[in-house]
């Protein structure tokens, strides 16, 4: 048995591991693989939830600002009657003030007749805004 025996025998042992080590790291590779497919999976399909978030957020966006909207409609309208109704209270005091004084004057024989009519001051106010 002469040198180049031993050295060829050698050659085959370290070739021998070479190809066990190759098929190891060809199995992990292909699960490396496997789990790159699987986590582009998971990125699509958390993008597409990312997207569809992104569109309903924009759709609750745009229903706020529609609620908003008609809230600030039915401010405006609330206003409106509470002015209405705050002259038509003030009116109504006179007009039981006018009652109350007119009864005190038939009882001690006076009359008193309205200056104006109340419904012509409301209609003015109306007017006005």
């Amino acid at each position: 048995m002469t040198l180049t025996f031993y050295v060829e025998i050698a050659l085959e042992v370290l070739l021998a591991a070479t190809l066990c080590y190759c098929i190891v790291l060809e199995r992990r590779l292909a699960a490396v693989r496997k789990g790159h497919e699987g986590l582009s999976r998971t990125i699509g399909e958390l993008n597409m939830a990312i997207a569809g978030a992104g569109a309903s957020l924009r759709a609750l966006k745009g229903a706020a600002n529609e609620a908003a909207q008609t809230l600030d409609e039915r401010l405006k309208r609330a206003r409106l009657h509470i002015d209405e109704l705050s002259v038509l209270t003030a009116s109504g005091e006179r007009i039981a003030d006018r009652m109350e004084n007119a009864t005190a004057s038939r009882a001690r024989g006076e009359i008193n007749l309205p200056s104006s009519s109340i419904m012509g001051r409301l209609d003015a106010m109306r007017t006005a805004q």
